[in-house]
């Protein structure tokens, strides 16, 4: 029996080592119990923007304890959720009025799915019961977003619990008109209720890239059916892909986003879902039976809300958004080291993210490469966790240039080095 009771998340226990035990974060920086600093260049799983403890928000946490811990927000309010709610209409793409706080990615995207179909529901639109999702997504571990995700090892076991959606092929860029067709073809008989994607890059799917154009015609397509636009911009928003929000590039005002991970700077989790006025107005009824009933224990938690207040403070005073462009730029540059080696494949950014399918006889998720590769960065200092063959960098945005020309040098030295281990 392993001496932790910790079971941990997509970790397999029977051949996987112990973990580092981290003591303390700073910047783009964990340090180890052992002394070891690792530069963390997935920004602990896409949360953290401008760099671990930033120093706003860790004081805003502080000063919230001193007044507030958890609040049922049935019934009751506070200043802290207010404040952020009418902050966040106010960044958001012009247009979304509403919001739904919750406490994570995958519950964020669980209400966004109810919400659609409650308000054809509550309509009396009860033939509008089908979402349709694109392949390869990825939108959390719930039931109902493991349901709108790709079907594969991450939720095999639990297939008997999922509904089935309309598969939309991936926007391939160039290849296009099959997700068109595709999606026209799921709307002709008005039952489809929502198109939930990802916009702009496929996250745990492979960290696959489409045009801004294609998610601007999905969204038409779709709405021409009368259905409704979920964006889940839970890894895509805060700056990731160049702008606030993904969909800003694409002109797009979905009818739903969903927000997590950068809301707070990765510093604590919240989330929230945000709606058009009349998906709201669908669920304002003297008839208590239409109320959206959802809910968490930790809803609009006042530390949490106060920390994506101090988030919000950062973009406004700070010069995020130059360090975002600069970033994008700097990982541009460096990916195009790998486009004539013949080592590597599909070489590709997306605003801040970098990514590179590496050439190996076994792809995929469950590929041996990726506990490899994993091993041979954290043995260099450095956390890269590759999807399978394709390896990616999501760092925060205090990276510095001699930072990423460290993981874009050790991404390089991988064909050498497991040649040389084989």
């Amino acid at each position: 029996m392993s001496a932790s009771a910790v079971w941990r998340p997509f970790t397999q226990h029977a051949v996987e080592p112990a973990p580092p035990r981290i003591v303390r974060s700073e910047g783009a920086w964990l340090h180890d119990a052992e002394g070891r600093a690792i530069l963390d260049a997935i920004s602990s799983w896409w949360v953290t923007t401008h760099g671990h403890r930033q120093p706003r928000i860790m004081a805003a946490i502080r000063e919230a304890s001193e007044n507030l811990d958890q609040i049922i927000f049935a019934g009751l309010t506070h200043a802290p959720a207010e404040d952020l709610a009418s902050r966040l209409v106010g960044v958001a793409p012009r247009g979304l009025t509403r919001v739904f706080f919750s406490d994570s990615g995958s519950t964020a995207v669980e209400v966004a799915l109810k919400m659609a179909l409650g308000t054809f529901q509550n309509r009396g639109d009860l033939k509008r019961v089908r979402i349709a999702a694109l392949e390869g997504g990825y939108h959390g571990d719930t039931i109902g977003t493991m349901s709108v995700g790709a079907r594969g090892v991450f939720n095999a076991p639990y297939a008997p619990l999922l509904f089935e959606v309309e598969r939309i092929p991936f926007p391939e860029p160039g290849a296009e008109q099959a997700a068109y067709d595709a999606l026209e073809r799921a709307g002709r008989d008005g039952a489809l209720a929502a198109l939930v994607l990802e916009p702009l890059i496929l996250g745990a799917g492979g960290m696959l890239t489409y045009r801004p154009e294609a998610l601007s015609e999905m969204a038409r397509i779709a709405r021409a059916a009368g259905a409704l636009v979920v964006a889940d911009e839970v890894m895509t928003g805060w700056g990731r892909t160049g702008t606030m929000f993904a969909c800003d590039q694409a002109g797009l005002v979905p009818d739903i986003l969903c927000t997590s991970k950068g809301l707070t700077g990765g510093a604590v989790p919240l989330a929230a879902t945000l709606a058009r006025e009349e998906i709201f107005e669908a669920h304002l009824s003297q008839d208590r039976a239409k109320t959206f009933f959802h809910s968490s224990s930790f809803t609009a938690n006042p530390i949490a809300c106060a920390a994506a207040l101090a988030n919000l403070d950062v973009w406004r005073d700070e010069p995020v958004a130059e360090r975002v462009a600069a970033l994008a730029q700097a990982q541009t540059e460096r990916v195009r080291a790998y486009e004539d080696d013949p080592r590597f494949a599909n070489a590709r950014t997306c605003g801040t993210i970098a990514a590179v399918d590496l050439k190996v006889s076994d792809a995929g998720y469950l590929s041996e490469i990726g506990p490899r590769l994993r091993a041979f960065f954290l043995e260099r200092g450095l956390l890269i966790r590759p999807l399978g063959d394709v390896i990616y960098l999501m760092p925060p945005y205090c990276v510095t240039a001699a930072e990423l020309d460290r993981l874009h040098d050790a991404i390089l030295e991988v064909p050498g080095a497991l040649e040389a281990a084989r």
